[in-house]
């Protein structure tokens, strides 16, 4: 889960899984679409494969990279739990402010 939020954390890495989600791509459409170089595209697809989030298969010359979203999953699930806990707090903190009488300028 650690190599995830690693992975996660690097803007140019969300955009490919981002535009992976929507369809397979090969390197020379990442290219177009994320607009950094050839070397820069592979080297980031290379650290996405080694973390499982995508595959790739051969078509004839090409390398088609499909989005594999299993390993988002355990960092999801171990968000949600932190989810729950931060509503709880804002949930708190609202009704603090509700129940706290307004302050403000005596009537005259």
């Amino acid at each position: 889960m650690a190599d995830v939020f690693r992975i996660l954390a690097d803007p140019t890495r969300r955009r490919m899984l981002e535009s992976l989600r929507h369809r397979d791509r090969s390197v020379n459409e990442l290219v177009e679409e994320i607009d950094i170089s050839q070397p820069g595209v592979s080297k980031q697809l290379r650290t996405l494969h080694e973390a499982g989030l995508v595959t790739v298969r051969r078509l004839g010359r090409q390398r088609i990279y499909s989005l594999r979203a299993a390993p988002l999953r355990s960092a999801s699930q171990w968000l949600r739990f932190y989810e729950s806990h931060w509503e709880q707090s804002l949930d708190a903190l609202e009704e603090m402010f509700q129940s706290k009488p307004k302050s403000g300028r005596k009537e005259r």
